[in-house]
């Protein structure tokens, strides 16, 4: 029987943690957002439209990024505090490539990263 690939990712909007579990040990990996555009040009402060559209790109670009890694495994553990991993669920529910994974949502807060490895350790056990 194959080993089910298993992976808990623990994430907001800037920062999502990469926990992959294999043979009861947990691998961690950080992906974290990048500005899209990094120098900070005042007239582009003042656009508020502009700078929505900014922010938009930016995580769109960090979503893409962590579905890249999601790919390879066959169940995935989404959480953390804020709505990112529900944004991410829905983003990933729209393309086919993730049909066959089994994708789960859970809320938690904050956490160390012992808590965020006990936690996968326990929703996948």
């Amino acid at each position: 029987m194959k080993t089910k690939k298993q992976l808990g990712i623990w994430m907001d909007h800037s920062i999502a943690y990469l926990l992959e579990l294999s043979n009861g040990e947990i691998t961690t990996k950080t992906l974290k957002s990048a500005p899209a555009f990094p120098e900070r040009v005042p007239n582009l402060q003042s656009n508020e439209s502009l700078m929505n559209k900014r922010e938009q790109y930016e995580i769109s670009e960090f979503f893409k990024n962590i579905s890249a890694v999601i790919k390879d495994y066959d169940e995935v553990l989404l959480f953390g505090p804020t709505d990112a991993k529900t944004e991410l669920f829905n983003n990933l529910k729209e393309s086919h490539h993730f049909e066959k994974i089994k994708i789960d949502v859970e809320p938690a807060d904050k956490m160390t990263e012992n808590q965020q490895q006990a936690f996968v350790k326990e929703f996948f056990s």
